[in-house]
């Protein structure tokens, strides 16, 4: 089955295919996506991750389709950005 991976900087989106057998988890997804220079130099073992802007764990299933996207950290408390533009 097919599922997608993907990953944002301010600067870049990638977004690569990868090739997986059914009943595939995340974790095992992921394994298939270090390999990809895309994503070399990431964390992908410990980086938050979720399928479709919900957040999973490594455990989880994967359907033929899904998007597994990587999250990075936020730079700021989205509440604290919204008071500094305030002042």
């Amino acid at each position: 089955m097919r599922v997608e991976v993907a990953y944002g900087t301010a600067e870049q989106q990638t977004l690569i295919a990868v090739e997986v057998e059914e009943g595939s988890t995340v974790g095992q997804v992921l394994q298939s996506a270090a390999a990809k220079q895309a994503f070399a130099g990431l964390p992908l073992e410990s980086i938050p991750v979720g399928v479709f802007g919900r957040r999973v764990g490594r455990a989880a299933v994967l359907r033929p389709g899904d998007r597994v996207e990587l999250y990075r950290p936020l730079a700021m408390d989205p509440k604290e950005a919204r008071r500094r533009r305030a002042r």
